[in-house]
């Protein structure tokens, strides 16, 4: 699979990861996540371009990998961290024990991130909320604080990634914050 990378065919574009990103191939998928660790950064890039590509169409495929994907929002290559958060959003339900047990891991990656990063870790943080009642009491606050601090332009975009772990409960607890609602944006998050 690593020779079908758009790097290897020395192509400039994007079609050829696209391409590859339809496989079903365990064993080529395998070979992806092993070229993420590639020493040349082009190989590891057009891997995470492949392997967040294929969580778009076939989460189920590469939902086993979220460990992977924490371990490299440590990276320094930015395109690894913001590419492994963009995968980590739509293979969380798959996986939510771990990755809530690497919380700070993707805390941390949130808070230095790109903005690729912290839109994807909004995601992440309302996936996990929807995922089990028992993350809201953690996560759901990292949600509400970012509404209050965000760029007035990210909070309409923000809330609706975070529209989909809304319910009752949480509904409700979020009118509590009803006083730092800036800008009353919040689209809802806090009935009216």
């Amino acid at each position: 699979m690593i020779e079908k990378l758009a790097y290897s065919l020395g192509r400039n574009d994007e079609e050829p990861n696209i391409e590859l990103a339809k496989t079903k191939n365990k064993k080529g998928i395998n070979e992806i996540i092993n070229g993420l660790n590639n020493p040349k950064e082009q190989i590891a890039n057009d891997c995470i371009k492949v392997l967040y590509e294929i969580a778009e169409i076939s989460p189920e495929l590469i939902s086993e990998y979220a460990g992977n994907f924490i371990q490299l929002l440590k990276s320094k290559n930015n395109r690894l961290v913001w590419g492994s958060m963009t995968a980590l959003s739509k293979i969380v339900s798959f996986n939510p024990d771990e990755v809530f047990e690497n919380l700070d891991i993707i805390v941390k990656a949130y808070k230095k991130g790109s903005v690729i990063t912290v839109d994807n870790s909004i995601s992440v943080f309302a996936e996990l909320v929807k995922a089990d009642k028992k993350y809201e009491k953690n996560v759901f606050p990292i949600i509400i604080e970012h509404l209050e601090k965000c760029r007035p332009k990210e909070v309409a975009q923000h809330s609706e990634r975070a529209f989909v772990c809304i319910n009752d409960e949480p509904r409700r607890r979020a009118a509590g914050y009803r006083r730092s609602v800036r800008y009353g944006l919040y689209v809802g998050l806090i009935p009216m």
